[in-house]
């Protein structure tokens, strides 16, 4: 009996280890897609960039959001001929669409409003993409993807699904959110490259 139960203890162990190594190669892996999905940089070469939409509180950015929209305006003063799409729809819990948050932002910090392409229908990150593409000629198959450091790769993987080219501009992830954001992200990561969305 006492050998039976040995035997179980170490059965128990290997497969407890087994895990243990499986979940340590499922985070370097996404760890390592995340980070290329932070390159190629873009360069102003690209005549449309989409910013991505995160949470908005009220009417207020969220600081995921703000940050997206502080590089966003940067990138736009540097680089003074791409148009920026702003993508994202109003969730049950928000005052106003995350592309009307990112409008006022841009436009009370000197964007030109012409400059300005509005997708305010979109629920989630493939939506993104997919009614971008939807608001851009037949012809444009090259992108700018600005978002947030930890979600760039997912997003640039279902631009490609699409038939972009893509570059991107890279957001910080706020300390407050950046544990939560990374597990979440590489349990979507997998799940998109499984499933394509």
């Amino acid at each position: 009996m006492n050998e039976e139960l040995i035997k179980r203890k170490k059965l128990a162990v290997a497969i407890a280890l087994i895990i243990l190594l499986c979940c340590i190669a499922i985070w370097v892996m996404t760890g390592r897609w995340i980070q290329d999905g932070m390159h190629p940089v873009a360069d102003g070469s690209k005549e449309f960039a989409v910013i991505l939409g995160a949470k908005v509180n009220g009417e207020t950015p969220s600081l995921t959001l703000r940050y997206r929209l502080e590089e966003a305006l940067a990138y736009a003063e540097a680089h003074p001929e791409v148009k920026l799409i702003l993508s994202g729809g109003q969730g049950p819990d928000e005052g106003i669409s995350e592309a009307e948050a990112m409008r006022r932002y841009l436009t009370q910090n000197g964007v030109d409003e012409q400059r300005l392409l509005i997708e305010n229908q979109s629920t989630s990150t493939y939506e993104n993409l997919l009614f971008t593409k939807q608001l851009l000629p037949e012809t444009e198959d090259k992108l700018t993807i600005i978002s947030s450091d930890f979600h760039l790769a997912r997003a640039k993987k279902l631009a490609q699904d699409l038939g972009f080219q893509t570059d991107v501009v890279i957001a910080k992830t706020p300390a407050s959110v950046q544990m939560k954001q990374n597990i979440r992200e590489r349990l979507a990561l997998i799940k998109t490259m499984i499933v394509g969305k």
